[in-house]
């Protein structure tokens, strides 16, 4: 889940208890891996998951007796989903429970604050059935993960790295795509030279950028960030895409249209002196195959499906060279109007 200690902090804030579910082993197949988190409120309201079914569902009628008996600390439960339980994932999973009660809001509130920031890692120690005391000792980007050793050490990350990404167009595909991404680990650099084009969307993890060149905002972009472009304009686009390429360092670049826009963009690429690997550095058509409609949504879905692929091969493989310089089986028809 994306947030553990502010939904945790509005908990204890409004009924004075709230309970942290964390998966801290899975072995075999398993719903969700190490790492996966859910709050329970006493009532039995849940933010976040640790995989569904009846392995969720046992966790979280524990977390509220434990809740409703004045509980204030943790316990350990192991669980084989198995056909006894009513799950036929064959793993086994190992839950920790932890019981908060207002006499811990001050260490919550600061760990809130310190998941606002972004990810950050926590050491602690499980003494018994005592509340653990967390102290955080690194804000590096990775992913979220739960681990208990054997002297009852307990080493966490939290918070999920987001992705950059520089989004050039607020038109109708534009827009659908800045929806899409809303829910996900992306923080979205939304950029259009016309003000009138930008909707009133508050989300979190967007940036509405207005400006005359818009290619200059690649100078100031991550490394890692993602570059798709569909703005209004050929010539725009053929622009932002040079300068995307010229800088050589993003691991995925993406521009909407139909083959034969892709083919003329090449031929002009090489007249402004790219060389042939660099001019298949991008992905033109976009989005993932099979998906043929040209309704805004869902080419916004299939692309969005697209980024995820491309992001989740390269948070597994860290410092892996991305072959993003395929043409792709797209629908020619699907984009062929951009």
């Amino acid at each position: 889940m994306k947030e553990v200690f502010a939904p945790l902090h509005r908990l204890l804030n409004r009924d004075g208890v709230a309970a942290l579910v964390t998966v801290v082993g899975a072995r075999g197949s398993t719903p969700r891996e190490a790492g996966a988190r859910m709050v329970v409120s006493i009532g039995g309201a849940i933010s976040g998951t640790i995989g569904g079914g009846r392995l969720e569902l046992e966790a979280m009628e524990r977390a509220v007796a434990g809740l409703q008996e004045g509980r204030d600390g943790s316990e350990h439960l192991d669980l084989a989903l198995g056909p006894s339980m009513g799950q036929c994932c064959g793993g086994a999973v190992s839950v920790m429970i932890e019981f908060f009660t207002a006499a811990r809001l001050a260490a919550v509130a600061e760990l809130a604050k310190a998941e606002m920031a972004g990810p950050f890692q926590t050491s602690g120690r499980i003494v018994g059935n005592a509340p653990i005391d967390r102290r955080i000792v690194g804000t590096e980007r990775r992913a979220p993960t739960a681990i208990v050793g054997r002297g009852g050490g307990v080493d966490e990350s939290f918070g999920e790295p987001l992705r950059d990404l520089l989004l050039f167009g607020a038109g109708h595909v534009g827009r659908a795509v800045v929806l899409a991404l809303a829910p996900l680990e992306f923080h979205v650099r939304w950029i259009d030279g016309r003000q009138s084009a930008f909707p009133e969307l508050p989300l979190a993890r967007l940036e509405q950028v207005v400006t005359g060149t818009p290619s200059a905002q690649l100078k100031a972009a991550s490394d890692d960030a993602f570059v798709l472009i569909m703005t209004h304009d050929h010539g725009l686009d053929l622009d932002i895409l040079h300068a995307a390429l010229s800088e050589d360092r993003f691991p995925y670049i993406g521009l909407i249209g139909s083959r034969t826009k892709r083919a003329r963009f090449e031929h002009r690429l090489a007249e402004l002196g790219h060389a042939e690997a660099r001019i298949r550095a991008f992905t033109c058509p976009i989005g993932v195959p099979g998906i043929t409609s040209k309704e805004p949504a869902h080419i916004a879905v299939s692309v969005v499906a697209e980024l995820l692929i491309v992001d989740e091969k390269l948070r597994r493989t860290p410092g892996g060279a991305l072959d993003a310089g395929r043409s792709g089986n797209r629908s020619e028809n699907r984009q062929s109007a951009q």
